[in-house]
C-alpha cells in the first residue's frame, strides 16, 4: 500500500467507529479499512454507506456482484475482484460465468458478451457496468433493454452498486491496496 497501514498508535480514532467497522467485517479490519481509517469522516461515512449497498439492497445480489466484478476487472482493482468473486459465487453465480466475464473483458468490453455461460440479464449487466465504467454514458438501446428486464428500483440499485464500486476501485488502485494474505 502506498500509505502506512492505519493503527490506533499512528492516528487514534473513536473506539465506536473502529468497533462498527470490525462488526461489519465480522471482527477483523481489512486492508481497505486500514487505509480509510486515516480519516474519521471518510471511514464513518463509508462504513454506513457501503453496508447499505452491500447488504441492504433487495435487488439481486448475484447481479450486483456481477456488476462489481466487471468494474474490478476493467479497472485493475485486484483487491475488489479478490473479495467480490467469492461473493458472486455465494450468490448463485458460477465459475463458468466468471470465466466468461474475464474472457469477454479481455476482448471487447463495451460490446454485449456472447458466451453461452451467461444468461440474457447477465449479459446486459456486464455491458451496462462496462459502459458505466469506461465511457460513463450508457447507450439508450442498452438502457432500454435493461428496463425490459428490471424495474425502476432494481435499475437504481444496480446502477448505485456499479457506481459505488467504481469509486472503490479508484481508491484501491490509487493507494495500491492489496488483498489480505
Amino acid at each position: 500500500m502506498r500509505i502506512p497501514d492505519w493503527t490506533s498508535d499512528l492516528k487514534p480514532q473513536p473506539a465506536d467507529l473502529v468497533q462498527a467497522i470490525r462488526a461489519r467485517r465480522g471482527g477483523a479490519l481489512l486492508n481497505l479499512d486500514r487505509a480509510l481509517l486515516w480519516s474519521e469522516p471518510v471511514a464513518r461515512g463509508w462504513n454506513v454507506y457501503l453496508k447499505a449497498v452491500r447488504t441492504e439492497l433487495p435487488t439481486s445480489r448475484k447481479l450486483r456482484e456481477l456488476g462489481i466484478c466487471t468494474v474490478a476487472l476493467l479497472t485493475g482493482a485486484h483487491y475488489e475482484y479478490h473479495h467480490h468473486a467469492p461473493d458472486f459465487l455465494a450468490a448463485s453465480g458460477s465459475q463458468a460465468e466468471l470465466d466468461a466475464l474475464a474472457a469477454h473483458l479481455k476482448q471487447n468490453s463495451l460490446l454485449a458478451p456472447n458466451s453461452p455461460a451467461l444468461g440474457a440479464i447477465e449479459k446486459l449487466v456486464i455491458q451496462y457496468a462496462a459502459q458505466m465504467t469506461l465511457q460513463v454514458r450508457v447507450d439508450d438501446s442498452l438502457f432500454a433493454a435493461l428496463r425490459q428486464q428490471l424495474d425502476t428500483t432494481q435499475i437504481v440499485e444496480l446502477t448505485t452498486a456499479i457506481a459505488t464500486y467504481n469509486m472503490v476501485a479508484r481508491i484501491l488502485v490509487a493507494l495500491e491496496v492489496t488483498p489480505e494474505v
